[in-house]
């Protein structure tokens, strides 16, 4: 088990962008910046499989129409596995739009989207990821949004054989990102900002083809909060229900004119929230 209280000096790679991605603090904080030039981005020095994984962000403030901040696990490669979120800008004042998806195998289109219940521009909120062989939470400030279940059980892959590193990155998108491309990024607020701090991992990190948490480490059900085992419970589903009710503004399991054959089997199938 690695259960690592982030330093961005010690856990992250700055990967692109030059001085747009800065490290301040003695390692505390993080921030990406986008100009009109480029934008800049991040990656985790270690690799995963399983864990959870806890970031708190500050978005771009003001006008941040065409501009998406991602957070993210990925693998590589053509059948690369993916658990996604991205933070899609909008003209001041209009709500961001939470963006979340999951590949496997290389196929995604299970997008579902959310506004959130406060501003996350105007202070830091966390965003976690709970990955175990079982199901993969998304959760705002420890309340869930979203649960994808492992449905190989009926022929739908589930990310658990691909290590993956933690992405994020800064760009413009504003070909699609707000209101699908009619809103353009204003260069003149330039540079636009979004911070990082307090990473937590309590994951299986994985190195050399193995894993920390193998059979000869201690179980990761008994450490770190049982995450390995994880479910959520009923006050859990409740809250998850009740985001879900009142803030979800997008989800593939009811869009039936993109699936004209029949929705993906894990939106009917009872196992999946």
């Amino acid at each position: 088990m690695a259960a690592s209280a982030g330093n961005f000096y010690q856990d992250f790679d700055i990967t692109w962008g030059d001085a747009r991605a800065k490290i301040l603090n003695n390692g505390e904080l993080l921030t990406l910046s986008l100009d009109k030039t480029s934008g800049s981005g991040f990656q985790s020095k270690n690799e995963y499989l399983f864990g959870k994984i806890d970031m708190q962000l500050k978005l771009v403030p003001g006008n941040s129409a065409g501009t998406v901040t991602a957070y993210y696990l990925s693998s590589q490669g053509p059948t690369h596995d993916e658990i996604d979120f991205e933070f899609l800008g909008n003209l001041s004042g209009d709500p961001y739009i939470l963006h979340t998806n999951v590949f496997s195998q290389g196929k995604g289109n299970r997008e579902q989207q959310f506004y959130l219940w406060f501003d996350p521009t105007a202070d830091f909120h966390t965003y976690s990821i709970l990955w175990n062989p079982q199901r993969i939470i998304f959760s705002v400030d420890g309340t869930p949004i979203r649960e994808f279940k492992n449905s190989e059980s009926i022929g739908v892959p589930f990310p658990k054989n691909q290590p993956m590193r933690i992405y994020s990155s800064l760009w413009n998108a504003d070909d699609w990102a707000t209101r699908g491309g009619l809103l353009k990024t204003d260069w003149s607020q330039a540079p636009f900002t979004a911070s990082y701090r307090n990473f937590n991992a309590n994951a299986c990190v994985w190195s050399s083809g193995s894993s920390s948490c193998s059979s000869t480490s201690p179980s990761p059900t008994s450490t770190n909060g049982g995450w390995y085992s994880q479910e959520l419970d009923s006050t859990s589903q409740e809250r998850m229900k009740w985001v879900q009710k009142n803030y979800m503004i997008y989800n593939y399991c009811t869009d039936t004119e993109r699936f004209p054959q029949g929705l993906p089997p894990e939106c009917t199938a009872t196992t999946t929230s």
